[in-house]
């Protein structure tokens, strides 16, 4: 990647990332504000973001009430503050309100290889050990010995036992190969609580990644009953030559400053908005480079090879607890190999990269790339939240 310079900052504004029936939608934000140099908890009604932070201190707990769509929808509120003033305010600066993550004590969990086409990606990271050169190359062999192997198989069916056969008898079985048809998904801790960015945040690469991508994905929003009550959108960051040199690196690879990007808002499940909306949402990806390069691309959940219940429940249950809840990232369709920077080197970032993730029901996600070690530092963690909260006095 290039080495890392100024870079023009993304244009907002309240229509860019609202959802489309953003009339109809019950969307939960999170605004810095500076007069408590600390975070409110928001709803967001049309081009006004309302504070709430008196009626639910975190957004964990306003997931926990059974009342929340309600809540921020109709409940009196605070200080009132315009969409297009928080999109428009500076990131990383501490005396301007702005937009944060809109999730705050989750855990951030991610469940991988959920989708066939980016499972295929996967092995071909394992089988080049993260050496883009070669990727066209296992590519090609991967594809012409795979085919269509995988198109519609459940994981944990008979049907993916009998390919699992198959792959083994062409020394093409790997661990990718298991989590994404075997009988187990893949899920793990992404990222630390309260390091998500927001959009219109930058979000980071690490310096010595050469070979990455973003990871457009539906995020659930789900509560510590292990009900999922919204959802929004992520960028769950791919370091594809750091993870393909070992799976063992795979926290080198996901969790790093700013590397997890997580809204606008979550929308709250209600009438107008329920899990199977969830089931069948597109999302977009459009990245524009600063030399004027332009790659698109979009992931449909209706070709996910799991349910998002499946997820839910091989995260939360009798085996695992979340008192605060959590957030899921629930896996991405989208692995870019079109050449960017040499031939048959596939896709890479260039820093000032601006990633835009959409889906109209959700609204969008806009970050602008830079090395993790030049973005902001994150410095807000929990001890800092509970201390100003209680000096708010709404603890």
């Amino acid at each position: 990647m290039e080495s890392a310079a100024a870079h023009p900052r993304p244009v907002l504004t309240a229509g860019s990332v609202l959802p489309a029936d953003a009339d109809r939608a019950a969307l939960v934000a999170r605004v810095h504000n500076p007069e408590w140099d600390g975070p409110c908890v928001a709803a967001v009604r049309g081009e006004q973001v309302v504070d709430l932070t008196a009626i639910a201190p975190t957004v964990s707990d306003l997931m926990e009430r059974d009342d929340a769509a309600a809540v921020v929808r109709e409940a009196d509120g605070g200080h009132v503050w315009r969409l297009d003033e928080l999109l428009d305010a500076p990131t990383g600066r501490r005396d301007v309100p702005h937009l944060l993550a809109p999730i705050d004590l989750q855990v951030i969990k991610a469940a991988g290889v959920t989708f066939a086409r980016s499972l295929l990606e996967r092995v071909i990271e394992e089988r080049t050990g993260g050496d883009p050169a070669q990727a066209a190359r296992v590519r090609a062999r991967v594809g012409q010995m795979v085919g269509g192997t995988l198109d519609g198989i459940r994981p944990g069916s008979p049907e993916a036992d009998k390919a699992k056969e198959l792959l083994v008898s062409e020394g093409l079985w790997s661990q990718y190969l298991e989590v994404g048809i075997g009988p187990d998904p893949e899920v793990f801790t992404k990222a630390p609580v309260l390091s998500a960015v927001g959009t219109g945040a930058d979000i980071g690469v690490l310096g010595a990644s050469v070979w990455n991508n973003p990871e457009p994905e539906a995020v659930l929003v789900v509560d510590s009953r292990g009900r999922v009550r919204g959802a929004t959108l992520g960028n769950d960051v791919n370091l594809r030559d750091i993870e393909g040199r070992s799976a063992l690196l795979l926290s080198r690879a996901k969790d790093n400053n700013a590397s997890c990007a997580i809204g606008p808002f979550v929308r709250l499940l209600d009438e107008d908005f329920d899990l199977d909306t969830v089931r069948g949402i597109d999302i977009d990806l459009r990245i524009e480079g600063t030399d004027g390069y332009v790659l698109r691309g979009s992931s449909s959940m209706r070709e996910i090879s799991r349910d998002v219940l499946d997820l839910v429940a091989a995260t939360h249950g009798p085996h695992h607890q979340y008192p605060d809840g959590f957030v899921l990232f629930t896996g991405t369709l989208f692995a870019p190999t079109e050449d960017r920077q040499a031939p048959g080197a596939g896709f890479t970032h260039e820093y000032g990269d601006i990633v835009r993730i959409s889906s109209p029901r959700l609204g969008a996600l806009v970050n602008t790339v830079v090395p993790s070690e030049q973005a902001a530092p994150w410095t807000f963690g929990v001890r800092a939240l509970m201390r100003n909260l209680a000096q708010r006095g709404v603890l």
